[in-house]
C-alpha cells in the first residue's frame, strides 16, 4: 500500500512539473497565459496547454529542435 501511495505522489509531482514547465515555456515565448492550469498530451511530447486566462496553445518541438507554441482557437 505504501508503494501505491508513493507512486501516486510521484505522478502528482510529474503533473505539477509539467504545468510549471509549460507555463515557463509560454512566458519565455512572450505569450499571454498567466499560468497553465492543464496540459493534455496530443502525441509524443506535444501537449495542449490551457491557461488560466482561457487561452489554449499547442506546445511542441519543431523540426529544428526548438520549442514552439501555436495558439488554438477557442
Amino acid at each position: 500500500m505504501c508503494v501505491a501511495l508513493l507512486t501516486a505522489g510521484g505522478a502528482e509531482t510529474q503533473d505539477t512539473m509539467l504545468l510549471k514547465d509549460r507555463t515557463a515555456v509560454l512566458a519565455l515565448l512572450g505569450l499571454p497565459c498567466g499560468q497553465v492550469v492543464s496540459a493534455a498530451p496530443v502525441k509524443g511530447d506535444d501537449h495542449v496547454a490551457t491557461c488560466q486566462n482561457d487561452s489554449c496553445y499547442r506546445v511542441f518541438i519543431d523540426a529544428k529542435g526548438r520549442v514552439v507554441a501555436q495558439k488554438l482557437e477557442s
